[in-house]
């Protein structure tokens, strides 16, 4: 059987991309099949080191109401990638092609942001994964750390990346769900308790709500999944339907994994175990939950969740700052050299790993409002670039106001983030 051909490029010769009038048709997709790579990378981005970090972190602070923050970061979640996948998936267009057919320029300047964020968000999934071999197989975690790097560089130098990033990033993503599932069932915890706070918090803290908006939305998350959409071809007003099926199974599976590791810690922390002193919060966490079984599942949890975030910030990050009729060769090579710069900064910094990966959730939130603008303006006033779709007023409406909390959250949080980096 003859191998199976790669995703066709959308894009043209001198890189606009996308759908214009007269064009061919856009491809007919028959399901959310032909999505669930881009699916897959837009959750599993979202599920990081940085998440887990931050969920066992702010679960010991705060108890059953962090519960409260999970749903605030789930809600701007639907809001922003509903909006994000139409208008990419409709246009056919990158964020920053977009960006630079609305005012020439600006969508490179929203690549340096995201690739910014994302570089120092990929120096955080690089230390995750040191931190995850370490706890699996008790590997030094600075040698782990160059470890899940150089898995990450193989994926981008093979010859059918874009086939092998959607099975690495499809199969990891699964196990790391049925792993949290089994290890919350472990942990026993009061699950009627944290739906009261879900709705009800005894506390509620705008740094911790905004971290985690950054750590699961914000950033070059924002668009990994709806950038690899583009490269399989299905845009286009004619699949209006699965682009939208396909980002809201995005967004159900990323819910249901923050809300199984949440419970996870959250039963350990209810049984009266004190984790606050630990420097390795979340293993100790996997630990009393399930043993020594625990540490290592917690270890393969971590490195899936820091390889697939290394493979998503770097596929992202370069989509920003190349032009989208590139050759995919030279994309996989900047690619190749965007991790590696990655993890030499990780092997020269001196920060600690753990206020490393609450950090960069933090900064990717304060990024998030700049690059969902554009967005948001394009459904508004650019028809044209939306090969004249009529955009639901519903949708747009939400977006505006996820938009808005988003400012508002960053704005409360800068406080914290600055307190923060200077205690790590």
């Amino acid at each position: 059987m003859s191998a199976p051909m790669e995703p066709r490029d959308t894009s043209d010769s001198n890189g606009a991309g996308g759908t214009k009038a007269g064009a061919a048709a856009p491809v007919k997709a028959t399901g959310s099949g032909t999505l669930i790579g881009a699916i897959f990378l837009m959750a599993t981005s979202a599920i990081g080191p940085g998440f887990i970090t931050q969920t066992t972190n702010f679960t010991i602070r705060m108890g059953a109401a962090f519960a409260c923050a999970i749903l605030i970061s789930i809600l701007v979640d639907i809001a922003v990638q509903m909006n994000v996948w139409r208008v990419i998936g409709v246009s056919g267009k990158r964020a920053n092609t977009l960006g630079n057919e609305v005012l020439p320029g600006l969508g490179w300047v929203l690549g340096a942001l995201v690739a910014v964020g994302g570089l120092i968000f990929n120096i955080g999934n690089i230390a995750g994964g040191g931190l995850g071999l370490n706890a699996m197989l008790g590997l030094d975690a600075r040698i782990g750390a160059l470890v899940t790097a150089a898995v990450g560089i193989g994926i981008f130098l093979w010859k059918a990346a874009g086939r092998v990033m959607d099975a690495v990033v499809v199969f990891l993503g699964f196990l790391m769900m049925l792993l949290m599932l089994y290890v919350s069932i472990q942990a026993q915890p009061p699950v009627g308790e944290a739906l009261r706070q879900t709705v009800l918090p005894d506390q509620f803290d705008f740094f911790v709500v905004t971290t985690l908006i950054g750590g699961t939305v914000g950033g070059y998350i924002t668009y990994s999944g709806a950038h690899r959409m583009i490269d399989t071809g299905v845009v286009g007003r004619a699949n209006v339907q699965v682009i939208t099926r396909s980002s809201i199974i995005g967004i159900m599976a990323t819910g249901v994994m923050r809300a199984l590791l949440f419970l996870a810690i959250l039963g350990v922390v209810a049984a009266g175990i004190d984790l606050s002193a630990s420097t390795t919060q979340a293993a100790d966490a996997f630990q009393y939950a399930a043993g020594t079984v625990g540490v290592r599942l917690f270890g393969i949890i971590l490195f899936g969740a820091a390889l697939t975030s290394v493979i998503g910030a770097a596929f992202t990050s370069v989509s920003f700052i190349t032009r989208q009729g590139a050759s995919q060769n030279l994309r996989n090579g900047v690619t190749v050299g965007f991790i590696l710069f990655s993890a030499a900064v990780f092997w020269m910094l001196g920060q600690a790993p753990q206020t490393i990966l609450i950090v960069v959730g933090t900064v990717n939130g304060l990024i998030l409002p700049i690059g969902f603008t554009l967005i948001l303006w394009v459904a508004w006033r650019r028809q044209d670039l939306l090969d004249g779709y009529v955009y639901p007023k519903w949708l747009l409406v939400i977006g505006v106001l996820s938009w808005l909390l988003t400012i508002y959250l960053g704005v409360n949080a800068i406080g914290g983030l600055s307190a923060l980096w200077q205690a790590g």
